[in-house]
């Protein structure tokens, strides 16, 4: 048995434990079938872990996560918690998460597998053989920067303030993974930020420039307006690459690049650290879907981004190419079959459940094996 890491799952809340489940069951096959093992510790965050703890984070999980080799995260939230004060929400355990581990760069794939083509809001053609990859700052920018907060004016008004903040250093170490991933796909970046009317846009495209200049100049880079990126995101998608942006503008183009593959329950992510001395980086992996608490518990969530995301893992973390492309292909075999979970269902397909899709992706597994 060659064991390869150390991984604390975090399954969250709603439909996160469910999914999760089917990860431990891909774990096992691996275990198995190709002799590569994980230890695996389970812990809780976000709603869950203020049930248990009174608070989205405790500090042993936190231990745990920073002790760990890579993370695995499904989803945290539900109506149950809206009413807490907002450090208290299951979304501050993530945010602690990124912001503890130092994960600042945010891997957002938009692939889409030839049988979901059809699923696109867009037409088929705009988006058949699409393969994006949207890189977010993750730990910087309107999210983190102060002051923030709201106040009290003498007239009886509010004011609310969050500060949009970027440094140098900031910005050329996104700027410098983006480069970097780009030679290893297409050799293109467009780096996204609104320096027509924002300083921290001025900064950001100033700061890319230069990086290019000095270190990357083999790659192809272009700039563009946010704006613009969001509309030439649904008018010609297939145009990108690699798109590298701030915090906020990567939160939204990357939930409108989800929408072109066809469902929220198909789309992996990464969230990374930078390498230490032997190369490795902090790592967080986890769908970019929600916790959708209206069909947790009943077999109908959609393990696939999980299982993409375990895929990014095996990648991303442990060097292990081969193998998450096994996990890939397998789930685009399952897709090329006809199953469904109910999110992507289509006319003529076959609709089935978490577990069921679960093992149609190992019985795939078995058949690469020949």
């Amino acid at each position: 048995m060659n064991q390869v890491g150390n991984l604390l799952l975090l399954p969250g809340d709603g439909i996160g434990p469910e999914v999760m489940g089917e990860v431990q069951r891909v774990v096992g096959w691996f275990r198995d079938r190709q002799g590569l093992g994980f230890e695996c510790e389970t812990d809780l965050v976000g709603g869950s872990a203020y049930d248990a703890h009174g608070t989205p984070l405790a500090d042993s999980t936190l231990a745990l996560a920073k002790a760990a080799d890579a993370v695995v995260f499904g989803a945290v939230g539900g109506p149950a918690y809206d009413q807490l004060e907002f450090r208290l929400k299951p979304e501050q355990g993530l945010l602690k998460l990124r912001k503890e581990l130092e994960l600042f760069a945010n891997l957002r794939p938009a692939m889409v597998f030839p049988a979901l083509a059809e699923a696109s809001s867009l037409k088929k053609e705009l988006v058949e053989g699409l393969d994006i990859l949207i890189l977010r700052e993750l730990t910087g920018g309107v999210y983190f920067g102060e002051p923030r907060g709201i106040e009290e004016l003498p007239d009886g008004t509010r004011r609310a303030v969050d500060t949009q903040v970027y440094t140098t250093a900031e910005i050329r170490r996104i700027a410098s993974v983006g480069f970097e991933l780009s030679r290893k796909r297409q050799g293109r970046v467009t780096s996204v930020e609104k320096a027509n009317v924002m300083h921290t846009g001025v900064l950001w495209r100033q700061e890319v420039t230069k990086l290019h200049q000095e270190q990357f100049p083999d790659v192809k880079l272009e700039h563009m307006y946010a704006d613009n990126c969001a509309m030439q995101l649904v008018r010609r998608p297939k145009q990108f690459d690699v798109i590298v942006t701030d915090n906020l503008f990567g939160d939204l183009l990357s939930d409108a690049a989800a929408m072109l593959t066809g469902s929220l329950g198909m789309l992996p992510s990464a969230s990374l650290g930078a390498p230490d001395q032997a190369g490795r980086r902090k790592a967080l992996y986890e769908p970019v879907h929600g916790s959708a608490p209206d069909i947790a518990g009943q077999g109908k969530a959609n393990p696939l981004a999980m299982l993409l995301s375990f895929a990014m893992m095996l990648r991303y973390s442990f060097d292990l190419g081969a193998e998450a492309d096994r996990v890939e292909k397998a789930i685009g075999a399952v897709l090329d079959k006809g199953y469904r979970t109910a999110d992507i269902m289509q006319p003529g397909m076959r609709e089935i459940s978490t577990t069921a899709m679960g093992q149609a992706v190992l019985d795939e597994l078995d058949a690469s094996l020949g």
